[in-house]
């Protein structure tokens, strides 16, 4: 039997190690994206929110209101721009909504 070289990692580290070795990040970005919403657009919003769907860097929205969807077409970047803030990262580019 070999040795082990004893290795001290924090949990953070061997976590995104494991993130990273098995490609689950672009499933947990999705994921956060949800989250996300649902957080920085509050419960009124997120009430006529159907779906959510992140391809690539577009985020897809489909709302069941044709005046909320109205409303927040005018806004679309600064959505973005909050989204992105929260996710830390710039995921999103491009927001479709339907």
């Amino acid at each position: 039997m070999k040795k082990r070289h004893q290795e001290h990692q924090t949990l953070e580290q061997v976590l995104k190690n494991f993130v990273t070795d098995n490609n689950l990040q672009k499933g947990l970005d999705k994921v956060a994206v949800r989250d996300v919403w649902e957080k920085i657009m509050g419960p009124a919003i997120t009430k006529y929110t159907k779906n959510i769907k992140l391809e690539r860097e577009t985020l897809f929205v489909e709302l069941t209101s044709s005046v909320l969807r109205e409303e927040l077409s005018y806004g679309k970047q600064k959505i973005i721009d909050n989204l992105n803030e929260e996710l830390t990262k710039e995921l999103i580019t491009k927001l479709i909504l339907r």
